[in-house]
């Protein structure tokens, strides 16, 4: 699952936690307190990743945490939408290439790279065969 660590400092001018991501820096928010700050920290992270999206641009991986750092996890939907993007931009594939390839629409492949609009898990899967790769979902 990609988890990003989080930034979690004190306002001290104005009151209140800041939340940052250092993978992520456009995903920024804030709260009364450190657990309203971090619970709004993972609509950040989802807003903030529009822009990459947006933008077709790669989406950087979480680095490794520091000892005792929070952590905001990605919903399952948006890390496997977020795997494909990366992978086609990793392939140079541009969504009316990867239609051609699924038999399909440029619109239904746009659909599966929008993190707002939801996919069915099969779609993104096959998606990625057609790139050569395979989507794996394990319970641990």
């Amino acid at each position: 699952m990609l988890a990003y660590p989080v930034k979690l400092t004190a306002d001290k001018e104005s009151g209140g936690f800041v939340v940052t991501f250092p993978d992520i820096p456009e995903a920024i928010t804030q709260g009364e307190t450190a657990e309203e700050a971090l619970k709004m920290a993972q609509d950040a992270l989802e807003t903030a990743l529009d822009f990459y999206f947006d933008d077709r641009r790669a989406v950087p991986a979480p680095s490794k945490p520091k000892r005792g750092q929070r952590l905001v996890t990605l919903p399952v939907s948006i890390e496997a939408k977020v795997l494909l993007l990366n992978e086609m931009i990793r392939q140079r594939v541009r969504p009316a290439e990867l239609a051609r390839r699924l038999r399909t629409t440029p619109q239904a492949v746009n659909r599966l790279v929008n993190i707002r609009y939801v996919s069915k898990i099969d779609g993104i899967a096959g998606a990625m065969a057609a790139l050569g790769k395979s989507l794996e979902v394990r319970a641990v």
